[in-house]
């Protein structure tokens, strides 16, 4: 059954580092709601053009309007993070006690944690303050399934795959698997489908 939007506009931001493929999703993302005619509006924020530099995707999502490309402040309804601290960071302007969440935990370390200058948190201290912050916090490991599944670049789909399974998104994976054949061939869109059910699956079950 297709599921239908459930806020108008439903706001969605999917967050990282440069260099993890959160762009690509977000593009993938906003394909697919564009083939199932509905109206987005996507903007896009870069901490550095660099690799490594935070990067973060707004998706707005509607059934009639084009709304501004940036999402107020305290306004999210769903955050997928791809980095622990960016999701953290990013929560803390942008969420609020309805957002639901979801973030891979496996850590981006900054050039300062490397060097011994900084300490990174720890993932309790980051699950906690996202509760609080939050409605709903899932952790999904989606490096560690990517990488089991035999490329870990392919965690942004993983990810992509839990994101579908949640009851706001308007779309399933019949629906993104048709833009994933647009955009990948032979073992890439094999992999990139696995990676998508085994993520759509892990947040399913506990939904």
């Amino acid at each position: 059954m297709t599921k239908q939007l459930t806020q108008e506009p439903l706001n969605i931001i999917i967050c990282g580092v440069g260099g993890q493929g959160n762009i690509l999703a977000s593009e993938l993302l906003a394909s697919a709601l564009v083939e199932n005619d509905y109206m987005i509006t996507v903007g896009e924020t870069y901490g550095a053009s660099q690799r490594g530099g935070s990067v973060m995707s707004h998706v707005r999502i509607s059934t009639a309007t084009e709304y501004g490309v940036l999402i107020p402040r305290g306004e999210a309804h769903i955050l997928v993070g791809f980095e622990p601290i960016e999701t953290v960071r990013v929560a803390r302007e942008y969420a609020c006690k309805q957002t639901w969440v979801i973030f891979d935990p496996r850590p981006n370390y900054p050039l300062g944690v490397l060097i011994g200058e900084e300490s990174y948190p720890t993932l309790e201290s980051i699950e906690q303050e996202l509760k609080e912050l939050c409605d709903r916090v899932w952790v999904l490991p989606a490096t560690d399934i990517a990488i089991e599944a035999g490329n870990p670049q392919a965690a942004n789909i993983t990810l992509m795959g839990a994101l579908t399974a949640l009851p706001q998104l308007p779309l399933n994976s019949q629906d993104y698997d048709r833009v994933m054949e647009q955009r990948f061939k032979g073992s890439v869109l094999e992999l990139n489908r696995k990676v998508f059910k085994l993520g759509a699956d892990y947040i399913a079950e506990k939904i």
